[in-house]
């Protein structure tokens, strides 16, 4: 049987078949992806084969192979530097939820899960969320960044899932596809859905007044079927993003500012730090380019740890 992964409990998939029944699914021994090594062999979003066995009064499946997959999401924890997850595979688009405070989603955080879904051929959307809480100095921050991103290429909208503001145009953005939503815990991800999906009635919680960040609401990733003909991967909130297998050279690539520079620079093999007739440079000194998108691509490069951030203008935090 063939079917697409809706549910990942680490040991138990939850399966969709063709035909629209969904069953408990296991992965059978020594199941292994060519070529990914990740904590994670299935992923919320593969297209699986699968076969049916009674177990008791129901019958469960085994997941015997998995089909190829179109792109994917992966990360790699900042502190087990050694292992990756991939949080969600064949997605139409993905919206990153971005929050000025409570929590703080700083640039170094945006800018890498960027990087990843160019990478990964994964479209991306940016979500400036609870704006109905900002002053109008903070609202003036998230106009600030996001023009920053739009004049690089991409949607950006600024959103309240909490009275509704502009979440018809999240829902016209998310007709016939399947999407994911991704971005610090308690950056409304949750409370988003149940905006679109009210019948879901995703679990949320509050932030933590002490330390300012969200309670973990969402254990596992899962997909939801939704009635407009839509699909949507709700994520567990993401710390930190760690970036996984790219090679110096080309995380530059992964920047759509920087790609579309680089041809002008002196030397082919130009990695815009201390070369000299760099078009990057000189774009940063013209302000073509932002400094804390240069910034994080230097950091990225380096491999400085992501707890070094920067605010939108490029200044240490």
């Amino acid at each position: 049987m063939i079917g697409t992964v809706y549910k990942s409990t680490g040991s138990w998939y939850t399966v969709k078949s063709e035909d629209g029944d969904f069953y408990d699914c296991r992965i059978k021994g020594k199941f292994r992806i060519q070529g990914i090594k990740s904590t994670n062999p299935v992923a919320v979003g593969d297209v699986v084969e699968f076969e049916l066995e009674e177990l008791g009064d129901v019958k469960v499946g085994t997941i015997s192979g998995i089909e190829e997959r179109r792109n994917y999401i992966i990360r790699k924890s900042v502190n087990l530097s050694k292992q990756t997850h991939i949080i969600a595979s064949n997605l139409d688009v993905v919206f990153l939820l971005i929050t000025l405070n409570n929590p703080t989603t700083y640039t170094i955080f945006i800018d890498r899960f960027l990087a990843t879904a160019e990478a990964y051929d994964v479209p991306a959307v940016l979500l400036f969320n609870k704006i109905d809480s900002y002053t109008e100095e903070e609202l003036g921050e998230v106009k600030f960044m996001a023009s920053l991103y739009r004049e690089i290429g991409y949607t950006c909208i600024g959103i309240s899932a909490k009275n509704g503001k502009n979440i018809d145009q999240v829902k016209d953005l998310m007709h016939k596809k399947t999407s994911m939503f991704a971005g610090h815990s308690g950056a409304g991800k949750s409370t988003l859905v149940n905006a679109i999906a009210p019948e879901l009635n995703l679990r949320t919680a509050t932030i933590s007044e002490q330390h300012a960040q969200g309670q973990h609401t969402t254990t596992f990733a899962e997909m939801f079927d939704l009635p407009f003909d839509a699909r949507i991967i709700d994520t567990p909130g993401i710390k930190g993003f760690g970036i996984v297998d790219m090679d110096t050279d080309e995380i530059g690539d992964y920047f759509p500012e920087i790609f579309r520079l680089k041809e002008h620079c002196k030397f082919n093999n130009c990695l815009h730090i201390d070369e000299p007739k760099c078009a990057i440079k000189d774009a940063l000194e013209n302000e073509k380019v932002s400094w804390s998108r240069y910034r994080s691509y230097v950091q990225m490069v380096t491999g400085e740890e992501e707890n070094y951030r920067t605010d939108i203008h490029g200044n240490k935090k």
